[in-house]
């Protein structure tokens, strides 16, 4: 019967091997691949990071997946990154299938409650971005916005809907007057 809490120091010490070089690969990948790899994560981002803390439990644990197999993976995942956040800064129909458009949650001080409910977002984070941009209260607030990475940005003043700040936010069809 195997002990599940030592096998060997084989074992061990291969884990320990295997975990400080898969490391120090993964850092060097990553520090190589940009910025934009470590940036604020929207879903696609996600998506890469989990597979690639999948990707390094997997190659620290198993004895099935060679170190070499483990990097390789790396490489491919962070490449295919690299190679979807280029194509996207060079096409609107790629970027808008990786990534989702901001959110218009509050106008002119009014908290618009479907995009609300549509987004997934309550209250009590209105109110924190309203508090953590030094508001004390709604009304000061012309615009806040969900955005792609499911951060929230207030804008204090809004003179129009077309602004500049306002390009390819979503904004529902019935606003406050």
């Amino acid at each position: 019967m195997k002990n599940i809490f030592f096998d060997s120091w084989e074992s061990i010490i291969r884990t320990v091997v295997i975990t400080v070089l898969a490391y120090v690969s993964l850092i060097i990948l990553l520090r190589v691949s940009g910025k934009r790899t470590l940036s604020k994560m929207n879903a696609f981002d996600f998506i890469v990071t989990v597979a690639l803390g999948s990707t390094l439990a997997t190659v620290m644990l198993s004895k099935d997946v060679a170190f070499a197999d483990g990097v390789l993976a790396f490489f491919l995942l962070i490449f295919l990154q690299y190679i979807i956040t280029w194509a996207s800064v060079r096409s609107k129909n790629i970027s808008n299938l990786v990534k989702s458009s901001p959110s218009l949650l509050v106008y002119r001080g009014v908290i618009l409650h479907k995009t609300m409910v549509k987004e997934r977002i309550d209250e009590d984070e209105i109110y924190a971005t309203i508090r953590s941009n030094g508001l004390s209260t709604i009304a000061d607030a012309d615009a806040i916005i969900l955005e792609t990475d499911g951060s929230l940005t207030l804008i204090k003043d809004v003179k129009s809907l077309q602004t500049e700040a306002m390009k390819k936010v979503i904004i529902p069809e019935e606003l406050p007057e």
